[in-house]
């Protein structure tokens, strides 16, 4: 088996997306490509820490000369987000090889939990790039308005078709409480074909079946294997 590849890289910027998000810009290695949707296994490059990888996905361009992480910093529970939360610019990091189950196969509905929208960043970002965006939809399910991540650019990205439920809020313009399969029934249109799916697993496992009970297929969904 061929040795896993490994690249040292700066961290460029860090910015504020959520009061629990943080956007992190490091540098690309040369001859560094993904599909948008693919992730790596990511550390920080401090002895202590090198050997603890967490995957996260990439949520720029693969054209950008930089490479973007978007990522939930969890500070209570004090691993590895909580370390990143704390890392400035010129930090480093470790990346490695890209892997991942989710690309775009064609205009569908994305359906996201939280932190879960990460891999569809780089999808929608990089459809509207190639002004591919279409109709293309997506269904974002969090706990309240202030934890949604990029409200204001995937309401740019997406108009009407980008329809946010809260679980935790009323708020008028946003629907309320969990994604469930008379949401999904009143939301979906029936021509759309194919169906990308990423959150927490107990929402992924509810919403296949919410899916399956609509009689979607499930060829017809993209997810990372549970």
């Amino acid at each position: 088996m061929e040795s896993m590849e490994e690249h040292i890289v700066k961290i460029i910027d860090i910015g504020e997306v959520t009061q629990d998000v943080k956007s992190f810009k490091v540098e690309k290695p040369k001859g560094y490509s993904f599909i948008p949707g693919q992730a790596t296994e990511v550390s920080v490059n401090v002895p202590r820490l090198r050997d603890e990888k967490r995957p996260f996905t990439f949520t720029s361009l693969n054209s950008s000369d930089y490479l973007e992480f978007t990522i939930k910093i969890y500070s209570e529970r004090n691993g590895i987000t909580n370390e990143l939360g704390k890392l400035k610019p010129g930090s480093e990091l470790i990346i490695r090889d890209v892997w991942g189950d989710i690309s775009y196969k064609g205009e569908g509905v994305f359906i996201a939990g939280g932190a879960g929208i990460t891999p569809f960043i780089s999808i929608l970002r990089e459809l509207h790039y190639r002004k591919k965006i279409g109709v293309n939809m997506l269904l974002f399910a969090n706990k309240t308005k202030d934890d949604i991540i990029h409200e204001s650019e995937l309401k740019w990205l997406l108009g009407d078709l980008f329809i946010n439920i809260l679980s935790d809020e009323k708020i008028e313009g946003y629907s309320q409480g969990l994604i469930t399969e008379e949401f999904l029934k009143n939301n979906i249109r029936p021509e759309y074909k194919h169906y990308y799916l990423c959150g927490p697993p107990p929402m992924m496992e509810a919403v296949l079946k919410q899916l399956s009970g609509l009689g979607i297929n499930e060829s017809q969904i993209t997810m990372e294997k549970m």
